[in-house]
Order: structure tokens, then sequence, then C-alpha cells
């Protein structure tokens, strides 16, 4: 069974098997009092979209499951989920789709 992936965000990046690529959200500047967080204060979101999938998980039998997330799903993941790293500037996350905990429909 041929799987058709998703055409990168990213250039020259496909996450292997049932790997995802998120780009997180960003956060607010400033807190609902209008005080200016710093960089060095702020939590990292655990909110962001897809950029680029894998082409699946292999199972046992040798076939492949396709994933349930696309490239443009927006979702929840855990706050110590996926390696982080940097592409043309840009942060981004490489993570399994086991780690998100959920979709957020519009």
């Amino acid at each position: 069974m041929s799987v058709a992936l998703e055409k990168p965000v990213v250039k020259n990046l496909v996450p292997m098997n049932d790997r995802i690529l998120v780009q997180r959200d960003e956060e607010e500047e400033r807190s609902i009092g209008g005080i200016v967080i710093p960089d060095t204060a702020k939590e990292k979101p655990v909110r962001g979209t897809v950029v680029a999938v894998g082409h699946g998980k292999r199972l046992k039998s040798g076939q492949i499951q396709a994933l349930t997330v696309k490239v443009g799903d927006k979702l929840y993941f855990g706050k110590y989920s996926g390696t982080e790293i940097k592409l043309d500037g840009k942060e981004y996350l490489i993570m399994r789709e086991d780690d998100v905990l959920a979709l957020i429909k519009d």
C-alpha cells in the first residue's frame, strides 16, 4: 500500500515513519494585566501546527498504518514532548504522533 506524503512546508525535510514536524504557536508578550513578560520568564507553548508528516507507523505485520494528523492540523502536545530543532532561523519540534494529546477543531 502506497501512502502519499504531504508536501512539506520546510524544504528538504520529511519526518521518518510516525514522526511529525510541529511549529509551536507564539505566546502572548503581555500578561492579562498588561505586564510585558521577558523571554526568559515565558513558558514554551504546548500547542502548535503540523508542518510536515512522515509516511506512517510500521506495524508488526509489516503494513504501514497512515498517520491521523495531517499538515495544517493544530494540536496540543506534552510539555516535554519531541526534540527541538532549528531550520532556516525558525524553531520546530520533531515528535512521534503518540506524543499528540489532542487535535484542536475549529
